[in-house]
Formats: C-alpha cells, sequence, structure tokens
C-alpha cells in the first residue's frame, strides 16, 4: 500500500484525523514527521508561515506561528520537488508551497474564516478535471492566501481576487488547494476526488 507523508508538528496533532481518515479512505497508508520512507507528502492545515521566509516583516493581523514546522516543510517540499514526488498542499500547505517555489502571501485577507463560499476553476486545469466541476462550494478557515506566485505554479481556482488552487504542470501530481476537502470527503463527491486522484497517481 502506498505511503503518504502527512505533514505536522505535536502541538497540531489532534486535528489530524480528518487528513488520515481521508487517505485511508481511498486506500492510502499516512505516515508521520519522521518517516524516512514515503510515496507521496501531504502538506497539511496549521499555523501562519513565519513571512521572513518570503522577505516580509511581520503584519500586526497575523496569527501563531510554529517556526520548527516552517523550517521541517520547507525542506518536505523542496525534497519532494526535487524527487518529483506526487504533492497534495492543504491551506497552509498550499502557502507553505508557494513560499517553497519562491513565492509570497499576503499575510491577513477577511472575510474567509469559517464560511463556505463558490470557487471557480480554471475549466482546463488538472483541478476541473478531476473533479469533474468547474464551480463548486468549499469550506473556508484562512485568513492568509497566494500573493505572487511561486516558480513553475500555476494559478488554476479563484474565489473574486484570492487564489483558491494552484498547480504544476508537467509534474506527475502537484496540486495545491486553500480549502479542507478533508473535512468533506464523506459528503461532497468533488473533494473525495481530490484524494482518488492521488491515489491514482500512485498507481500508475
Amino acid at each position: 500500500m502506498k505511503r503518504v507523508l502527512l505533514t505536522y508538528t505535536p502541538q497540531y496533532a489532534p486535528r489530524m484525523q480528518p487528513y488520515f481518515d481521508a487517505l485511508r479512505s481511498v486506500g492510502l497508508t499516512p505516515v508521520e514527521p519522521g518517516a524516512d520512507a514515503y510515496d507521496a507528502v501531504l502538506l497539511a492545515g496549521g499555523n501562519d508561515i513565519d513571512p521572513a521566509h518570503y522577505g516580509q516583516s511581520p503584519d500586526p493581523r497575523l496569527g501563531p506561528l510554529d517556526p520548527p514546522r516552517d523550517v521541517y516543510e520547507l525542506d518536505i517540499a523542496w525534497a519532494a520537488l526535487e524527487r518529483d514526488l506526487p504533492i497534495l498542499a492543504i491551506c497552509r500547505g498550499m502557502q507553505l508551497l508557494n513560499v517553497a517555489c519562491g513565492g509570497t502571501l499576503h499575510q491577513h485577507i477577511d472575510g474567509h474564516r469559517d464560511v463556505f463560499h463558490p470557487v471557480l476553476a480554471q475549466p482546463t486545469s488538472r483541478l476541473a478535471h478531476i473533479t469533474g466541476q468547474s464551480a463548486f462550494e468549499v469550506n473556508s478557515r484562512h485568513h492568509q492566501a497566494l500573493d505572487q506566485l511561486g516558480d513553475g505554479l500555476v494559478v488554476t481556482a479563484h474565489s473574486g481576487e484570492i487564489i483558491e488552487a494552484a498547480e504544476m504542470p508537467g509534474r506527475r501530481f502537484v496540486l495545491a488547494v486553500q480549502w479542507h476537502p478533508e473535512d468533506l470527503v464523506g459528503s461532497h463527491a468533488p473533494h473525495r476526488a481530490l484524494f482518488a486522484a492521488l491515489a491514482d497517481t500512485l498507481k500508475a
């Protein structure tokens, strides 16, 4: 069974069960940080990223930071990109991936915490192909978002002016979303499809 490295630090462990369940629901085996053998990476949600990693000073509205996790996950992201391992990046994970590729973040945005809202996906994107839809509802609980796009990433979904998804053409599988599909696997087909697509990539 294919193994997916799930990234987090101990303080965030109590909130990881939905990720474990989502991966297992499509036949994948989640492995915890520190594992030295894995076939793909899931960059999970969590705290804000230290803006020093993208050359900015902290905004007063910046949330709690987790410096060890920043360093750990940047190393994981760089290694996975170098090896062309499949990457699914969720919420903070999307932001981390963008920073790993040289991009920047909006340190604070309004209106995206604890709400459902529609996103519009590019019809020709991998995201639209995977979900079978170019417009669908997502759950949102973030206050940061992508600003300057990192090298190799292309934007594939928006909600107004906010970037909601990005991917890397030419890679086996690099897909990043700003919402939390792990919470919707059992009730919303487009979100389960993201995990199923990761599983299909690992079977290919």
